[in-house]
C-alpha cells in the first residue's frame, strides 16, 4: 500500500511538472509571437515612414483608406477562419496582418516626433507588462471585469466613430483616457484566460492556433494602449 501511494504522488508530482513546463512554454510561444508582430509592425511603419515617395503613394492617395480599413478585414477573418485554417497558413496571417498593421501606423511618424513615440512605447510597454504579470499571477476570478471592459470596448469603437464627424479635441483625449483603461484591463483578464485555456486544451494540437489567437489578442491590447497614451502624451512634430 506504501509503495503504491509514493508511486501515485510521483506520477502526480511529474504531471504537474510536466503541466507547469507546458504552460511555460504556451506563454512564452504568445509572447514570442506577440513581439514579433510588434517588431514586424515597427519596422514597416519605419520603412514606409523614411520613404517619401512611399509616404506619398499611401496617405497622398485613396490607398490611405485600404492601409487604414485593411487590418481591419484581416483580423476579422483571421478570427473566423483560424479553426479551419492549418497552422502554417495561420501564422503566415498573422505576420501579414502585422505588417499591413505597419503600414497604417506609419501615420504616426509624421504626426509625432521619433523621440515621443520612443518614450510612449516604453511606457505602454510597462503598463502592458504590469497588467499582463498581474493577469496571470492573480489567484482573483477577472471575468466579470473582463466582461466589463469588452462593453467599454465596444463604448470607446463608436464613441470614436462618432468623433470622427465631431473632431473634438476633448473628446479624442476622453476616448483615449478610456482606451488606456479599457485595454490595460483586457491585458490582465487576457492573461488570466489565456492561462486558463491551455488547461481545457493541456495535449491537444489546436494549442498552437491557440496560442497564435492568444498573441493577437495581446497584440491589440498592446497597440491600442500604446495608440491612446501617444495620443495623451505624444509631442507632435
Amino acid at each position: 500500500m506504501a509503495q503504491g501511494w509514493q508511486t501515485q504522488r510521483t506520477t502526480r508530482t511529474v504531471d504537474q511538472a510536466a503541466y507547469d513546463a507546458g504552460l511555460r512554454s504556451y506563454m512564452l510561444r504568445i509572447f514570442a509571437y506577440m513581439a514579433g508582430g510588434l517588431a514586424v509592425t515597427g519596422v514597416v511603419a519605419a520603412m514606409v515612414a523614411s520613404s517619401p515617395a512611399m509616404t506619398q503613394m499611401i496617405f497622398g492617395t485613396p490607398l490611405k483608406w485600404v492601409a487604414m480599413l485593411a487590418p481591419i478585414g484581416v483580423v476579422l477573418l483571421f478570427y473566423s477562419m483560424i479553426h479551419r485554417m492549418s497552422a502554417a497558413t495561420a501564422q503566415a496571417v498573422f505576420w501579414g496582418y502585422s505588417a499591413l498593421m505597419g503600414l497604417s501606423m506609419a501615420s504616426i511618424f509624421m504626426v509625432f516626433t521619433g523621440q515621443s513615440i520612443a518614450k510612449v512605447f516604453f511606457i505602454s510597454a510597462s503598463v502592458f507588462l504590469t497588467a499582463a504579470v498581474y493577469g496571470y499571477t492573480t489567484k482573483k476570478d477577472l471575468t466579470s471585469m473582463g466582461s466589463f471592459m469588452l462593453i467599454g470596448m465596444v463604448g470607446v469603437f463608436i464613441a470614436a466613430i462618432v468623433n470622427i464627424f465631431l473632431g473634438s479635441s476633448l473628446m479624442s483625449m476622453l476616448i483615449s483616457v478610456v482606451m488606456v483603461i479599457v485595454f490595460t484591463g483586457l491585458t490582465a483578464f487576457d492573461a488570466q484566460r489565456l492561462k486558463e485555456e491551455y488547461a481545457e486544451g493541456y495535449g491537444h494540437e489546436s494549442l498552437m492556433k491557440m496560442s497564435l489567437i492568444g498573441a493577437l489578442s495581446l497584440y491589440l491590447n498592446f497597440i491600442y494602449i500604446f495608440t491612446a497614451l501617444l495620443n495623451l502624451m505624444g509631442d507632435r512634430e
